[in-house]
């Protein structure tokens, strides 16, 4: 029978001594102590009845972590895929610091690159194949994709590569310039937040 005790641990930290416990999953023992090697919660499993080995054995064990999906309200970071006259393909990478596990794509339509000009907003000097994006989740969209939007300063292209294969810099929150050649892009460019 298993007792679990509401402690994280997390590795190298001491759990017990080799002569009060074994070592189990997630454990091991060095110079007759034993320590936990990996994040998780400890727990305590008694000997067998009739064992010749009476100590109990400490395992640590992985909580089971939430996928990260995306949600409505959500901040995540996807990678253009295709545009399109009215609207940007992408593959969702992040959902806030955590990366996803499934394939998410989302969709940013014309009305939701900013809020102002919708009528003037152009896709393809908004976005380009490649370009990794903060957006925020508007709705879960139809059973393809889920509508982003980059309507806010700080959402909109973070990183983007030039056709010289440079990293290139915001200039302004409708520009990218290549370090390489000054060559400058047309983006819809996200606000830095420090």
């Amino acid at each position: 029978m298993a007792k679990r005790e509401d402690d994280l641990r997390t590795p190298g930290e001491l759990l017990g001594l080799a002569s009060e416990f074994n070592a189990g999953r997630g454990s091991y023992c060095h110079d007759g102590k034993i320590y936990a090697s990996l994040v998780g919660i400890r727990h305590l499993i008694e000997a067998k009845q009739g064992s010749d080995d009476l100590r109990p054995t400490i395992e640590i064990r992985r909580e089971k972590e939430r996928d990260a999906v995306p949600e409505a309200g959500s901040t995540v970071t996807a990678k253009i895929t295709k545009v399109q006259a009215r609207m940007a393909s992408a593959d969702i990478v992040c959902v806030g610091p955590r990366a996803v596990k499934e394939k998410f794509t989302g969709i940013v339509r014309q009305q939701d690159v900013r809020l102002t000009e919708i009528d003037k907003v152009d896709m393809h000097s908004s976005f380009r194949p490649g370009d990794i994006i903060r957006a925020e989740v508007i709705s879960l969209g139809d059973s393809r994709a889920y509508y982003l939007s980059t309507a806010k300063n700080e959402l909109g292209v973070v990183s983007a590569v030039s056709v010289a294969g440079a990293t290139m810099v915001a200039v302004s929150w409708q520009e990218m310039q290549c370090p390489l050649t000054n060559q400058r892009e047309p983006r819809k460019v996200a606000k830095v937040v420090t």
